[in-house]
């Protein structure tokens, strides 16, 4: 077996505070507790020998494996075919339902024989703290504990456990229609043992989690032409919002790289203002009003925490508790995923400068008129205070949406939502009759407009492009017909989408900018930005290339993994690279599919 499988090589199970992905081989190589942030217990899919994992499956030479959803749950199946029969491991965490931060923490482990017979190998070597921390370990017949500093944790199982070093592991053997049950708990230390374990509980457990995920669902008021990859795209983004706050981060692993082998390799288990309120939009399109809230009111307290302070009332990125400190290290004694190192840890972009994050956070405050969420007295001045800065503020040179570190830029993207912050504020101020300077807003949407169109076209390549000055293209201004800064339609939005068609498309997949054409400070090249892609089919639909966007869309999905998740990027053969899997790209598919979907049905009469 190969010791590092590829990124796309697995699924993704979770609780609503922290996740784990699990390979189609059985091995847990990437956990993570007691919060998506927390320092990993299981990290072997960013250091083979040292991350530690917890593998479940047969031993039997000639192996065939298949992985699966329960349909409309986050409970993942994994099969495992032999001549001698078949069986499965069943994956699922208990979801939070109190949202309250808890250390205690749950993955359950099914194991099952459906046919014939079949012996599971159980290994559990986990490796706390990133791989930096020892730890002790007792067996007895209740099961195993380990104890490493800050944390403890047991493993239960229906059949014997053994050390094995300061590890464990077991066997047993199963005929068709039998069960067993292994259980990994994750604690504070001192945390008291979880209650005898019994295959009958281990079921009732499932039936529980499958009812909550169908639950769920059925708030979903999707009825478009997808519905399985829609649905499968949103309860990803449910996974990977911390419930206590409504955070969501931008996806659920660190350090898997944008280039194997590069040094693009960044901690992604944190919430962007970006991600996250654009995720509103998408949340209510399917009808998910709850969702959609809890960020708002997580946004809203990130202005108040700011308001009469110096600086930028909001930075780029926070943990997901609120937190605004993330300093960025790197783990040197972790290997990185097939030899991309640095790995890394926390996210130096935190202390960027990126304008466009006002943009999409107006974007998503104005959505608030949908689901009544009126500010008080007291949110609007902190909303006006906001607006009132960046009126101040916008006319300044920035990072940009993709957290360039070859120096800051005067980025079109940014002054394209600089100017949605301002246009969305102004139709907000009218629509609750609230009280605003709307003549300085109004002032400085307009000199936003005109700057941009002054200043961020090219003539020489017919279209609006990264930065002033430049002739580089940027997929970020897909947005552009989305937010209202020009027609979908408009003769200058139709040149540019011809543009990116011949500079940023290659087989329907798109390039966020060239790095060759517009250095952004990091050695190495990156693949096509799924996101992007997503992006391109809206604007298209949005366009009026309906056959154009639907073949896209339609080719996108064959770049899913066999669960349909989408990580980061593609590479050139067609391999998922980057963090696995992303919230920006499977929300932003949930965006494209709603607009292809109306397009396609006005194009019909219906």
């Amino acid at each position: 077996m190969d010791r590092y499988p590829p990124i796309a090589d697995h699924g993704l199970v979770g609780d609503l505070q922290t996740a784990a992905l699990v390979s189609s081989q059985g091995v847990v190589d990437w956990f993570a507790a007691p919060r998506f942030d927390s320092p990993s217990i299981f990290a072997a899919l960013l250091d083979h020998d040292g991350g530690g994992h917890f593998r479940i499956a047969p031993e039997h030479p000639d192996l065939t494996c298949k992985q699966l959803y329960y349909p409309d749950t986050a409970i993942l199946v994994t099969r495992f075919m032999s001549p001698d029969g078949v069986g499965e491991v069943v994956d699922f965490m208990p979801p939070d339902r109190t949202r309250t931060p808890t250390d205690r923490h749950q993955l359950i482990r099914l194991v099952r024989a459906v046919r014939g017979t079949v012996e599971f190998s159980l290994e559990c070597r986990p490796r706390f703290d990133y791989g930096r921390a020892e730890h002790r370990l007792d067996v007895d017949e209740s099961g195993a504990r380990f104890h490493a500093p800050g944390t403890e944790a047991f493993l239960q199982a229906t059949f014997p456990l053994e050390a094995d070093g300061y590890d464990v592991r077991g066997t047993v053997r199963l005929d068709a229609g039998q069960s067993a049950g292994a259980v990994f708990t994750v604690c504070a230390p001192g945390g008291s043992p979880p209650d005898p374990l019994t295959v009958g509980g281990v079921h009732d457990q499932l039936t529980e989690v499958t009812r909550f995920w169908h639950a769920w669902l059925r708030q979903s008021r999707y009825r478009g032409r997808w519905p399985e990859l829609v649905h499968r795209s949103v309860i990803t983004l449910k996974l990977l919002t911390y419930a206590p706050t409504g955070a969501l981060v931008a996806a659920a692993t660190m350090g898997l790289p944008e280039q194997v082998g590069g040094e693009r390799n960044w901690d992604y288990r944190f919430t962007w203002i970006r991600d996250g309120s654009l995720s509103v939009r998408a949340m209510l399109d399917l009808g998910f009003v709850e969702e959609a809230t809890a960020f708002l009111h997580w946004l809203v307290e990130r202005l108040h925490e700011r308001e009469g302070k110096e600086g930028e009332p909001l930075q780029t990125m926070y943990r997901i508790d609120g937190s605004p400190d993330l300093p960025e290290e790197s783990l040197e004694h972790f290997e990185g995923y097939r030899g991309s190192a640095p790995v890394r840890i926390g996210n130096g972009a935190a202390d960027q400068l990126q304008l466009d994050i006002y943009g999409e956070a107006v974007y998503a405050l104005a959505q608030g008129r949908e689901i009544e969420q009126q500010a008080t007295y007291a949110g609007w001045k902190t909303f006006c205070g906001t607006l009132d800065w960046l009126a101040d503020h916008w006319d300044r040179p920035d990072e940009g949406i993709w957290e360039t570190r070859g120096g800051r830029q005067d980025f079109t993207y940014s002054r394209v939502m600089c100017w949605a912050a301002f246009d969305h504020g102004l139709a907000l101020a009218e629509h609750w009759r609230k009280p605003a300077d709307i003549d300085k807003w109004r002032a400085a949407r307009d000199a936003v407009f005109k700057q941009v169109m002054d200043r961020g076209w090219s003539e020489k390549e017919g279209a609006f492009i990264q930065h002033y000055g430049s002739d580089v293209l940027d997929a970020s201004l897909l947005l552009m017909p989305r937010v209202g800064f020009l027609g979908s339609r408009d003769p200058l939005w139709l040149s540019t989408l011809d543009a990116m068609d011949r500079k940023l498309v290659s087989d329907s997949l798109v390039y966020r900018y060239d790095p060759a054409a517009s250095p952004d400070g990091l050695r190495g090249s990156e693949g096509t930005f799924s996101l992007c892609t997503f992006l391109y089919v809206d604007a298209l639909a949005r366009a009026g290339r309906l056959e154009q966007a639907r073949y896209t869309f339609e080719k996108m999905q064959t770049y899913a993994n066999h669960v349909g998740l989408f990580s980061e990027e593609i590479g050139p053969s067609g391999e998922q690279l980057g963090n696995f899997p992303q919230a920006f790209t499977h929300l932003a598919l949930i965006m494209a599919a709603g607009t292809l979907d109306d397009a396609l049905d006005a194009e019909h009469g219906r």
